[in-house]
């Protein structure tokens, strides 16, 4: 189904229902993409697949789809979480977008010393996540955090999940955990403090991570991090099914 339109929503979605969409649903498909009743549509919900859908109704700002068969089953997403530090408005929606591209499953913001952004829109950065998962294919949206301090999330970090953490100018190797629940940290333009480090150190679920010799922009650090993680995941997986 390459190039057809992608909605999310969040009805249940089987054979024969009818979903109501939303407004902002109805200005696209009418207004954007100059769609008609009798257009198809696919739908996913980020629990029951994907399914072809055609436009039942449209009228101003209100649209409804007949769902007609399954595209794709539910398939499980890695299970990676991203917690980084806020950036100014921009970069920090780059971050929640290229996050939604790598599959990561849940996207935690974290008021570090340094943290630049004091506070963030989370309904923003909710529809950020959403634009990205229908315009890359993916069958889920991350669950996008309201933002925590520094400490909070060292204390409430469940300690089966390893949290690799991108420092600057360590010997440490690149990021690498084969298999299970893990978390990827990023710390703000301007690094860790000392005394964060040594937080971050003192903890038995972090595994310090190497991006490179260069220093990274925060939100090159995040994509960068994420794509060597998830790399080092799919290799090992390889490795067990080749």
């Amino acid at each position: 189904m390459s190039g057809s339109i992608r909605l999310f929503v969040t009805p249940a979605l089987a054979e024969g229902a009818e979903i109501v969409g939303t407004a902002d649903h109805a200005h696209y498909l009418a207004n954007v993409m100059r769609r008609t009743v009798g257009a198809t549509v696919v739908l996913f919900n980020g629990a029951d697949g994907e399914w072809q859908a055609r436009i039942a109704t449209m009228r101003g700002d209100r649209v409804a789809f007949i769902v007609e068969h399954r595209l794709r089953a539910q398939a499980p997403a890695d299970d990676i979480w991203l917690a980084f530090a806020p950036l100014r408005h921009d970069p920090t929606h780059l971050v929640v977008q290229k996050a939604t591209e790598l599959g990561v499953a849940a996207v935690q913001p974290v008021l570090t010393a340094r943290t630049q952004a004091g506070r963030i829109n989370p309904r923003r950065l909710v529809a950020t996540a959403i634009e990205a998962a229908e315009q890359c294919e993916r069958l889920t949206v991350p669950r996008i955090h309201d933002m925590i301090d520094f400490s909070t999330l060292l204390r409430h970090w469940p300690e089966d999940r390893r949290l690799v953490v991108a420092m600057e100018r360590t010997t440490a190797p690149r990021p690498c955990v084969p298999a299970g629940p893990v978390g990827l940290l990023v710390g703000p333009e301007g690094g860790f403090t000392e005394r964060e480090l040594d937080a971050l150190r003192a903890r038995p679920f972090v595994v310090p991570a190497s991006l490179g010799p260069s220093i990274l922009r925060a939100e090159t650090a995040a994509i960068v991090g994420l794509a060597l993680l998830q790399a080092s995941r799919s290799a090992t997986n390889d490795d067990r099914t080749g």
